[in-house]
């Protein structure tokens, strides 16, 4: 079994904390919620960002993402997405996201061969969640399980 990408959102830094001893992470609280096997939201999501926003790697990875919550030594997380990220998916179209993908899937974290129309609908996907997020107010995280 891989490490378990759980990317939610939640109203606050609390009640995403309170997933972290769930067995079932953010979707057992029946918080809004994106599976995604593979994808961690330090380099690869970070990656994305960059692309989105076209702000450099460096700068994107040298953000604060300090986990809110922590357990087993780090073996389980839960960390905040940037409002940067939430934002830029929040307002890419479709295209916008098939544009991302296709520089995303050559990247060196998925060994340059990740098949571009499933990152753009994983894309579609985390989109849709923040934009759920940005109408209530909510924030996006990540459940992290190794």
């Amino acid at each position: 079994m891989g490490v378990l990408f759980d990317y939610f959102a939640a109203p606050d830094n609390d009640a995403a904390a309170a997933t972290i001893d769930l067995v079932g992470g953010p979707t057992e609280a029946a918080l809004p919620t994106v599976q995604l096997k593979g994808v961690d939201p330090f380099v690869q999501l970070g990656t994305a960002e960059s692309l989105l926003t076209g702000v450099d790697y460096d700068t994107v990875i040298a953000r604060d993402l300090a986990p809110v919550a922590m357990a087993d030594e780090g073996a389980r997380l839960v960390v905040p997405l940037t409002e940067e990220l939430s934002t830029a998916l929040s307002d890419a179209d479709a295209e916008r996201l098939r544009e991302v993908a296709e520089p995303w899937s050559r990247t060196e974290e998925f060994g340059g061969q990740a098949d571009r129309a499933d990152l753009a609908a994983l894309l579609a996907d985390l989109a849709e969640l923040a934009r759920g997020a940005e109408s209530r107010g909510d924030r996006l995280y990540c459940w992290v399980c190794v």
